[in-house]
């Protein structure tokens, strides 16, 4: 699916004991999408403090990341529009940074369990919590 752009949670339960959870986020990210170094940020940081990964394992599991998802880089634009987004919308500075690489790379859905479903921002780029129950 064209314009999907993944925030770090919902790639995190690819490697899931949730097989319901692990098994949506799968089917979405088979579908395509964009990702941004934060969420690598974030992912590095989540399989080495949560996960307990190795090293060896924590860039294995990134590298598997950056193989099924193209990835958005961090550009000086990137955190000037980010910390706009904080500032109009609220959001953490982290989550800012998602938003703004999502928004960069034209997409019109990010997937996240955290921010809020149903959300609109700047007009264009719709928050959809791919657990949520309709």
């Amino acid at each position: 699916m064209p314009g999907n752009f993944f925030d770090t949670n919902v790639l995190v339960y690819l490697v899931s004991a949730d097989l319901l959870k692990a098994d949506r986020a799968g089917a979405l990210v088979r579908g395509g999408g964009v990702i941004g170094v934060q969420v690598l940020n974030e992912l590095a940081n989540v399989a080495r403090r949560k996960m307990h990964l190795s090293w060896s394992d924590t860039h294995h599991f990134l590298a598997t990341i950056r193989a099924l998802l193209p990835v958005r880089p961090m550009t000086p634009e990137t955190h000037i529009l980010g910390m706009t987004l904080a500032e109009r919308y609220g959001l953490s500075v982290y989550d800012s940074l998602i938003v703004a690489a999502a928004l960069e790379a034209d997409c019109t859905t990010l997937w996240s369990e955290d921010m809020q479903h149903g959300m609109v921002l700047n007009g264009s780029l719709h928050i959809a919590n791919p657990f949520h129950a309709s």
